[in-house]
């Protein structure tokens, strides 16, 4: 099954060309259309870095309902 980090990898290529098709069409230079459309893949990028980033299960931070979560009362 597909997850986040699949979709992702998928659209980095995906935008990089589309935008870049996109804006050559609209009557851009290539080195123009191609500087553009890698500021949206780096944007997926640093959206699956920072924004989502991937966390281990371990690390993650204890939830309320958990057994193994201690009130501080």
């Amino acid at each position: 099954m597909a997850r986040y980090y699949d979709y992702v990898l998928g659209m980095i290529p995906l935008a990089l060309g589309g935008v870049a098709a996109a804006l050559m069409g609209a009557g851009l230079a290539v080195t123009t259309a191609i500087t553009v459309a890698s500021v949206f893949a780096v944007g997926l990028i640093g959206h699956a870095m920072f924004v989502n980033g991937p966390v281990d299960a371990d690390t993650e931070a204890p939830v309320a309902g958990d057994e193994s979560f201690q009130s501080a009362d």
